[in-house]
């Protein structure tokens, strides 16, 4: 195998190999990039047996065949190349060894036979349908930060994509919850969505799509089995095992008749959260939301450091109220909120918060308060 291909190119196509591989492994194939060059493209096809992502790079083709060399090797050298040069790649059938050339430069990487090489099997895909990147971009961001990493609650370790009922009609939701905050965003429901089964896509895999979905206009051809998950771009393929596991019924958990109604401004509201809670050490420290009348004070009194208060002018005009929040979990919902005014709801110290972005229900998010 023989091919030249521009630095831009294969930087781009060895990033989302290197990124997939696993860096600590037993099996040594694992760590390795796939590379098939056939007439006038290359294909770089990386696995950690759960996720398989194929990128395809134009390039000049000299000799066709295949190879696997390090991932992660491989893309230090190229990061590491100037703007705009030439690469090389030359793998001697009889050794081996590929050789990268790019002007002066040369380096000689150790291969593996490519027959060693896991290829993920082909499945059969129940449903399949075409969404924006912009839409999918959406539905994952805005959910992904609420996915639990306690490995012991497994099938919570994802975004759970399903088909779901609304006021508007029937959806396609993403939902994330670990617990203590929950994040369920809704999308228009695509055609050919409408029997799509539901999945939770790991969060290794909601990482690895975001570097798809850079291109608002671009059409994401996405393909769901019971099993599997399917992101395809022209370029890149993203091929996914699915969490085998049952996600909870989260509607029962999402605050239907919480009456007390608070509207603030979203960046001036996560401004001094993140203010007040700087006294603390722990960023998981409480901070104290006080309301009355059209007036909001956070407070944080952490007995080793200090402690620390800030008014804020809002919209609210029911009885007073005082409720505690793990301050990292209002920063990171306070994120989310595009528009101008996030809209919070209570029922009581003690009862889980809803929070919308203003007038829009199409982006709801629940955290459980804390004792102050």
């Amino acid at each position: 195998m023989r091919i030249s291909i521009e630095r831009a190119q294969l930087l781009r196509a060895v990033s989302q190999a290197q990124s997939v591989v696993e860096r600590r492994n037993t099996i040594p194939i694992l760590g390795n990039v796939l590379i098939e060059a056939e007439e006038a493209d290359v294909t770089f096809r990386a696995t950690d047996l759960d996720i398989e992502v194929i990128d395809k790079a134009a390039a000049q083709v000299g000799r066709a065949g295949s190879t696997t060399v390090s991932a992660v090797t491989l893309h230090e050298i190229v990061r590491k190349l100037p703007d705009g040069a030439l690469v090389t790649l030359n793998a001697d059938p009889s050794t081996d060894i590929v050789t990268v050339e790019a002007g002066r430069s040369q380096f000689q990487l150790k291969t593996l036979p490519k027959e060693d090489f896991p290829v993920m099997p082909a499945s059969q895909y129940s449903s399949n349908f075409s969404v924006k990147a912009e839409v999918l971009r959406r539905l994952f961001d805005k959910s992904k930060f609420a996915i639990s990493t306690e490995e012991t609650r497994y099938y919570l370790n994802g975004v759970y994509m399903h088909v779901a009922e609304s006021e508007e009609g029937r959806v396609l939701r993403c939902v994330a919850t670990d617990g203590h905050r929950l994040a369920r965003i809704d999308a228009e429901l695509p055609a050919g969505a409408e029997e799509m089964p539901g999945v939770i896509v790991p969060r290794k895999t909601v990482g690895e799509l975001r570097k798809l979905l850079d291109d608002d206009e671009a059409d994401i051809a996405v393909s769901v089995s019971e099993t599997k998950v399917r992101f395809a771009t022209p370029d890149v393929t993203l091929t996914s095992k699915v969490i085998d596991g049952t996600f909870p019924d989260y509607t029962r958990v999402i605050p239907a008749n919480n009456p007390k109604r608070l509207e603030v401004d979203a960046k001036d509201f996560a401004r001094a959260v993140d203010r007040v809670a700087t006294v603390s050490s722990e960023r998981s420290r409480a901070v104290k939301l006080s309301m009355d009348e059209d007036r909001l004070i956070l407070s944080v009194n952490a007995p080793d450091s200090g402690a620390a208060e800030e008014e804020l002018a809002v919209a609210y005009g029911d009885e007073k109220l005082e409720i505690g929040f793990n301050a990292k979990y209002l920063l990171e919902i306070a994120s989310q909120v595009d528009r101008e005014n996030a809209v919070f709801m209570f029922n009581s110290s003690g009862d889980p918060t809803l929070m919308r972005e203003g007038s829009d229900t199409s982006a709801v998010y629940v955290v459980m308060p804390m004792r102050v």
